[in-house]
């Protein structure tokens, strides 16, 4: 890998090489926008003390923490919550029936006089937790019942309800609240895995590409950044960027349903110009942000993703990735979604089909040139399609057919004519 210069990025041959030249660097975000960050190396005395402030925070956020776990461990912990609570409540009712004396008695039906059994039938561990069982899901089987003239079974009875529907509630909302995420729905957000740097309207920008995997479109779209630069010490500074759509600026897209590519100016202003225009050496990772909104819910979703230096290529712009089947529909091309070309200048001979995703060839009255026909890698066009004569300098386009029954070859990458 080389290292491109100012001049070969503003002015000079196109090139594809990436940036910089470095060693491998562990990244701050994942490419599926993941913290890969790792906890400080400390002794075990200090570790202990961090991982015990760790479950305390964890604690305090136990909403959080149950919505952030795994399906596996939120059906486990579901079960266990449950579970723990009708043992504990069932340890308490065998406990009372222990200090009333309730075990010692044989017939519950039949008391010795003066005795006031607290609950009916319990005279083991096992009726205690079938009655705490009873009590929590009121199946109410009828053969257990606590006393009315024990003050201490009603009152164990109402703190057990009471806790009953309080955990009940917990868990149901966790369950609601992790089925209802918007996390999932930013999944169906895909970015290119690499961005490009070329010109866009006769500004030198950097490109990265986004599409929604979905038919349900994403609405109030918004595209920012956080360039993470190394400094001298490998000290690293965080600066804020923005991209932006075409004729858009700084507004929102208001509607994401197909691929879409945003653009950031590599103007002086720019974070990234020093390190893309200048060439300086420094490590850098862009962390790119998309947040949007769902269009039924109006929940906000959030995807993420990165760019390391030899992650980004120069002189080259993204194929389009939307045309139009035989029946004039719009569709997507998936294989085309992270496809970057170089900005080759187009020989004048050369034409283009519009149909489609099939190869596009730009005719002039005559054959193809050599030059067309050597540029690049070729494939086959059949004859009698109907072709738009490339009309260069804003000159109108002019409809032509194959005068003859031959394939003609030109380069791949000018279909759909992004030039």
């Amino acid at each position: 890998m080389t290292t491109k210069s100012k001049s070969s990025v503003l002015g000079g041959k196109a090139s594809s090489s990436p940036l910089l030249s470095s060693p491998p660097r562990q990244r701050l975000v994942t490419k599926d926008g993941h913290c890969a960050l790792r906890p400080p190396l400390c002794s075990s005395e200090s570790w202990r003390r961090t991982l015990g402030r760790a479950w305390l925070l964890a604690l305090q956020d136990l909403w959080g923490l149950l919505v952030g776990l795994r399906w596996r461990w939120v059906l486990l912990a579901f079960c266990a919550s449950f579970l723990a609570h009708w043992l504990l409540f069932a340890c308490m009712w065998y406990l009372l029936a222990h200090l009333n004396g309730d075990l010692a008695v044989q017939d519950h039906d039949a008391p010795p006089q003066g005795h006031v059994v607290c609950v009916k039938h319990i005279t083991s561990f096992t009726a205690a937790f079938s009655f705490s069982l009873e009590t929590q899901l009121t199946i109410g089987y009828g053969t257990m019942f606590p006393s009315g003239d024990c003050p201490s079974a009603i009152a164990l009875l109402a703190v057990q309800m009471l806790l009953g529907l309080m955990l009940e509630a917990f868990i149901t909302g966790a369950f609601v609240a992790k089925i209802a995420r918007p996390q999932k729905r930013a999944g169906a957000i895909q970015f290119s895995p690499q961005a490009v740097v070329g010109q866009h309207q006769g500004q030198m920008c950097l490109m990265l590409r986004a599409t929604n995997l979905l038919q349900r479109p994403l609405v109030d779209v918004k595209v920012s950044a956080v360039l993470y630069k190394e400094h001298e010490g490998q000290a690293l500074h965080q600066t804020s960027l923005d991209f932006h759509l075409d004729h858009l600026g700084q507004q929102p897209c208001p509607f994401f349903i197909f691929p879409l590519t945003f653009y950031h100016p590599l103007d002086r202003q720019s974070p990234l110009y020093p390190t893309l225009c200048e060439g300086t050496s420094n490590h850098f990772e862009l962390v790119v942000f998309l947040s949007a909104l769902q269009e039924g819910t109006g929940d906000s979703c959030q995807k993420r993703t990165s760019y390391l230096s030899q992650e980004i290529q120069f002189d080259r712009r993204f194929v389009p990735a939307l045309g139009m089947d035989a029946q004039g529909r719009y569709t997507v091309s998936t294989q085309h979604f992270d496809t970057a070309h170089s900005k080759e200048p187009l020989n004048k001979d050369c034409v283009v089909q519009i149909n489609g995703f099939r190869p596009a060839v730009w005719l002039a009255q005559a054959p193809l040139s050599e030059t067309c026909r050597s540029t690049l890698p070729t494939v086959p066009v059949k004859s009698g399609d109907l072709l738009y004569k490339l009309s260069r300098h804003g000159l109108s386009l002019v409809p032509s057919r194959l005068p003859s029954p031959a394939s003609i070859s030109c380069p791949k990458h000018l279909q759909l004519g992004e030039w």
